[in-house]
């Protein structure tokens, strides 16, 4: 059985660099995976050529096709959005954690 490309380059992530925090990571690579699906239905509308077995089915086939890569992409964390929002949501957090309870600012 072949392994999927998801885990085939993911590394563990250490609980002080954000794999403990309960979601900000995935919810992150999730809209990594949605800026991706909408850069590929971009590049599928540019049609170059005839294509003799098109077909809704066959559409519809690529569309799945297309998320299932952007999933796997978005968990390689080799594109970088997911780290990008990652980094300033989490420093958002550190600065709303740093303000007094009781007064606003």
């Amino acid at each position: 059985m072949t392994t999927p490309i998801s885990s085939a380059g993911s590394t563990p992530v250490p609980a002080a660099a954000g794999g403990g925090d309960g979601g900000l990571r995935k919810a992150a690579e999730a809209f990594e995976a949605v800026i991706l699906r909408q850069l590929m239905a971009s590049m599928r509308q540019a049609k170059l050529g005839e294509d003799i077995f098109g077909s809704s089915a066959t559409d519809n086939f690529r569309e799945m096709a297309d998320a299932r890569t952007a999933d796997s992409i978005a968990a390689t964390r080799q594109f970088g959005i997911a780290d990008m929002v990652e980094r300033q949501f989490r420093g958002q957090l550190a600065g709303q954690a740093a303000r007094p309870a009781g007064g606003v600012q």
